[in-house]
């Protein structure tokens, strides 16, 4: 049957009038009439007949009334975005791609809030050896956490906010017995972070612009391995300022800033947009983007 008729019909056992249920319905009377005929034959009752100068439901019509009405509100809540989502039921699995730093500091609190409020639902972290690949396009990433670089043209983004790059270096290293100026930061050894095992980045191309030239003495594929690295040498590292401040203390470490000018790195997520109206997703979502805080 027309969806357009069971509109028609739930206005007219709700008004019992041709009249009132053409306001209610926003068209002429002569249409409801037409459509009160089709479904007169349809049903094969007359649903509504005259009692003096009213219409009155017939016993099917009174049978009828409130499956009628369930029946629209049921489609209304399907065609609705979001109606009806309740989190705590749902069942799924999100995928998120981030660095081993970014996702160190916010899986503990990202995991708290997904379990308050859905139980049923888990998350796989991903490294960002990933990143390049079509994970979000094929749907293997849910999200991609991070310093967004190349997307495909489709894709949609946030941005989240900014994270200010600062050094990290043990304790007692020499560094911190003065002050630390771009040619003392270039003439200590460093560590490279790149899962490509690559050396150069922003920070060489600064100290290049003053004549500077530093030596990478090492390079890992993750934040965290450098960390440990740095622990136990005068190797200096990389993290970001205000980042795990507890566990920086904890391993022995100090960070200073850079003393370069570099500017913020802007920390965004990433989703395809198959998924971007999706109310789960965009429930999912909004809970990573509270997770990402950085000082």
């Amino acid at each position: 049957m027309d969806l357009n008729l069971l509109r028609v019909l739930d206005a007219l056992l709700q008004e019992s009038s041709v009249t009132r249920a053409a306001e209610r319905l926003g068209t002429s009377p002569a249409a409801v009439s037409r459509a009160l005929a089709r479904l007169r034959r349809t049903v094969g009752d007359p649903l509504l007949v005259r009692a003096g100068q009213e219409l009155v439901p017939t016993p099917r019509a009174l049978e009828l009334r409130g499956e009628v009405s369930a029946l629209i509100r049921g489609c209304e809540d399907i065609l609705r975005p979001g109606a009806g989502f309740d989190p705590v039921h749902l069942r799924r699995t999100f995928t998120v791609q981030a660095t081993d730093l970014l996702l160190v500091g916010l899986a503990g609190k990202l995991t708290d809030r997904i379990r308050a409020e859905a139980p049923q639902v888990d998350v796989v972290f991903l490294p960002e050896s990933a990143e390049g690949g079509p994970g979000l396009r094929q749907g293997g990433v849910d999200v991609e956490l991070g310093v967004l670089g190349q997307l495909d043209p489709e894709i949609r983004s946030r941005r989240l906010t900014s994270a200010t790059v600062v050094a990290v270096a043990r304790s007692g290293h020499p560094l911190f017995e003065g002050r630390i100026d771009a040619r003392r930061f270039a003439a200590a050894d460093h560590i490279g972070i790149s899962r490509h095992g690559k050396r150069l980045g922003p920070i060489d191309s600064a100290l290049a612009e003053r004549g500077l030239k530093r030596r990478i003495a090492a390079v890992v594929p993750s934040h965290t391995g450098a960390m440990m690295l740095a622990r136990e040498t005068d190797l200096v590292s990389l993290t970001l300022d205000g980042w795990l401040p507890g566990t920086t203390a904890a391993l022995g470490l100090r960070t200073f800033p850079i003393p370069l000018g570099l500017p913020p790195m802007d920390l965004g997520m990433a989703w395809h947009p198959r998924t971007a109206a999706d109310p789960g997703h965009r429930w999912f979502r909004d809970h990573l983007a509270a997770s990402v805080v950085v000082a």
